[in-house]
């Protein structure tokens, strides 16, 4: 039993996302302190407010932290940016090139008569024996 459990913790994807959630929440603490340090104050230069922090709403005596709620929201949207230009973009354009010398024609087919996948070359089906269309390759 602990053999199996040693197999799947040692795994290669298991430490790789461990890795990846560590790292990204190293990466969560430097745009919270990048977002509460310079860019809102930076917005509050522009709006007069040096720190959303301390923007609060209040309604029926009770305080809404609107502040905390904005820099959350522009973290958000920092690493959302972040993930889709630094990582997202950067990944598809290796798999267009890696996927670019490839013969995008499908090398199998369905049989129209038993559903079972055959080859694209194939004019009889090797399950059913029905004789195939040509046209429907």
């Amino acid at each position: 039993m602990l053999n199996g459990f040693k197999k799947f913790i040692l795994r290669g994807n298991v430490v790789d996302l461990a890795v990846g959630i560590v790292v990204g929440a190293a990466f969560n603490s430097v745009v919270q302190g990048f977002v509460k340090g310079i860019f809102t104050p930076l917005l509050g230069i522009a709006g007069g407010i040096p720190d959303f922090t301390n923007l609060k709403l209040k309604i029926a005596g009770s305080q809404i932290l609107a502040g905390e709620f904005l820099n959350a929201v522009i973290s958000f949207l920092i690493i959302a940016t972040f993930i889709y230009f630094f990582v997202v973009v950067p990944m598809n354009k290796l798999k267009d090139l890696s996927n670019k010398g490839k013969n995008s024609d499908p090398t199998t087919k369905v049989c129209e008569f038993c559903i079972s996948e055959i080859s694209s070359k194939a004019t009889r089906c090797p399950h059913c024996a029905s004789k195939l269309d040509e046209e429907k390759k």
